[in-house]
């Protein structure tokens, strides 16, 4: 397949661009990455890729977009069927996808609220933060990987945002490990991975950025 068929609109740091890299790479598809400068201008080909809510991920598929991160994950999963991500058995498919359901709304946002607050505030966001963390420990169980002893469809989904927990510790003081130390042995478990390797970025870089996001944003 020509990595023309195949165009990802990315931002190397955005967790859920980490997300469709991740599935493309597992799945061998060659692609090519066109980045996005979200902050000094945006591409007219992402405008009219997704004019709804004008952000990346977008992955365009023989030229036809399609967006949201995790739409995007499922979409490449159905589309190019080995290895599948997700479960053969449809109840266990319905709680990989619930559990993905849980991540999308609670984590990123739960962590953004760390470096977006001060004092009491940021207290009360690492409580809640460490509440989501210790919820998707009982996801995982005992178990090497969310779906089992195979990397999978919840794994894509979450370990793109663990590139932030960085950034997230050092602004709310606290340790991930220390309160989830099965989550933290499985982010370790998934950085063995070359497809997983390859594409998350440096925690160092990831926290510079935040730095500066959060001066640009006026949360200084």
């Amino acid at each position: 397949m020509s990595t023309e068929d195949v165009v990802l609109l990315d931002c190397w740091v955005s967790p859920f661009c980490m997300r469709v890299k991740i599935v493309l790479e597992e799945k061998g598809i060659q692609y090519e990455e066109r980045a996005e400068d979200l902050f000094g201008g945006k591409s007219e080909l992402l405008l009219t890729s997704n004019p709804i809510y004008t952000k990346v991920p977008v992955l365009l598929h023989k030229g036809k977009p399609v967006c949201e991160s995790s739409i995007i994950v499922g979409y490449v999963d159905e589309t190019w069927a080995s290895p599948p991500l997700l479960p053969s058995c449809p109840y266990a498919r319905a709680q990989a996808k619930f559990q993905a359901d849980y991540i999308d709304k609670k984590l990123y946002d739960a962590g953004s609220s760390i470096w977006r607050t001060k004092g009491e505030a940021q207290e009360v966001a690492v409580k809640d933060f460490i509440e989501v963390l210790k919820q998707l420990e009982k996801f995982l169980g005992d178990k090497d990987f969310f779906g089992g002893d195979s990397f999978g469809f919840v794994d894509i989904i979450t370990i793109g945002i663990t590139s932030w927990f960085s950034a997230y510790e050092k602004f709310g003081n606290f340790k991930v490990e220390d309160h989830t130390p099965k989550l933290s042995a499985w982010i370790n478990r998934c950085m063995q991975r070359k497809t997983v390797a390859k594409v998350i970025p440096d925690p160092e870089k990831v926290y510079e950025f935040v730095i500066n996001l959060k001066k640009m944003m006026g949360f200084e």
